[in-house]
């Protein structure tokens, strides 16, 4: 036996060694897409973009019983751009998600770059598109409150179809640890066709002078085989965060595919008045359980100097109207 093939041995040996001790999987998924977008004040413009309807990554989770019930879990997750092949979340390793803790009968606990409560709320029960899916995302006039660093999260069992989530993020600066400071948390409902939630989340400003509010409620009910969704935001703190928000959405399948349809309000409670609304439609067709393709289009209406953008999962957008044409391979 050479020493190549020894060392793959050795190799093979170790890693089913460690699989034995420990469940650790390998998944990621792979989007690319034609991203036409217009009505912004350079003109409209066409490219090749990555993560339109789901970020491009790639993750590592993984799992050991501790026995008694109790497991260590971790999960990290890297983002990139497979357009470029350049690393994503400002070229932070694990920018997406990377975390440890443990669950048990009494739930999990996690520390580490997370989902809020707040944004899971949004993207699992109160949008059609998952918050920040392809251009009719409700991200582009709700906050979202994605992650955050330096989080410690606890999350609940279920009792009664009722589950807690609380979460708290530590701004880590010396001598006032109110700065930068993020708190918050969910609470939720799910039985028979009904999921109902409320999520509250606060951000303190680097020198904790201004506190932003955000509290949500959304909602989806199963008519078999159609789903509707609605969400509701409040929004306070200073300046423009003074707003809410409204959603209304429904899923249609149509065999294995699905139809999506969204209308968005944003309402600014301030004096500018600066007012936006979104109409987005999306159809994806399902190649098999991994892959499908998908095509959406947005439009929003600004009013009294509102500058609202169209973006999908991976970028901000250019102007107030774009369509999505692409392809997502989960693996």
């Amino acid at each position: 036996m050479n020493i190549s093939k020894l060392g793959l041995a050795l190799l093979a040996l170790f890693s089913t060694g460690a699989m034995a001790q420990t469940n650790v999987s390998i998944y990621g998924i792979v989007d690319a897409g034609l991203v036409r977008e217009s009505g912004g004040e350079a003109g409209p413009v066409t490219n090749i973009s990555s993560g339109v309807a789901s970020g491009s990554r790639l993750g590592f989770k993984g799992k050991e019983d501790l026995g008694g019930g109790l497991a260590a879990v971790f999960q990290l997750e890297s983002g990139f751009n497979i357009d470029t092949g350049a690393s994503g979340q400002g070229g932070a390793l694990f920018g997406r998600q990377a975390f440890v803790g443990l669950s048990g009968k009494f739930g999990a606990v996690t520390l580490g770059r997370q989902y809020t409560p707040y944004y899971k709320t949004l993207r699992d029960i109160g949008d059609p598109f998952g918050a920040v899916s392809l251009a009719g995302r409700s991200g582009n006039l709700f906050v979202t409150n994605t992650r955050a660093n330096n989080m410690v999260e606890y999350v609940s069992p279920a009792f009664a179809g009722v589950r807690v989530d609380l979460a708290y993020a530590a701004g880590e600066v010396a001598g006032d640890s109110s700065r930068s400071r993020q708190m918050g948390g969910s609470v939720g409902y799910a039985g028979g066709p009904l999921t109902i939630q409320l999520a509250h989340h606060r951000v303190n400003n680097a020198t904790a002078t201004d506190t932003t509010r955000n509290t949500l409620l959304s909602g989806n009910y199963k008519f078999k085989p159609v789903t509707v969704y609605a969400s509701y935001a409040v929004n306070k703190g200073p300046g423009p965060a003074d707003s809410k928000d409204m959603l209304a959405g429904v899923a249609v399948p149509f065999g294995a595919n699905k139809l999506l349809f969204s209308h968005v309000r944003h309402d600014d409670k301030t004096a500018a008045g600066r007012d936006a609304s979104q109409w987005g439609i999306a159809y994806h067709v399902y190649l098999s359980k991994r892959t499908d393709l998908y095509a959406a289009y947005a439009v929003i209406n600004n009013r009294n100097g509102a500058a609202f953008k169209v973006g999908n999962a991976t970028d901000s957008g250019s102007g107030d109207k774009a369509f999505n044409l692409g392809v997502r391979h989960n693996f």
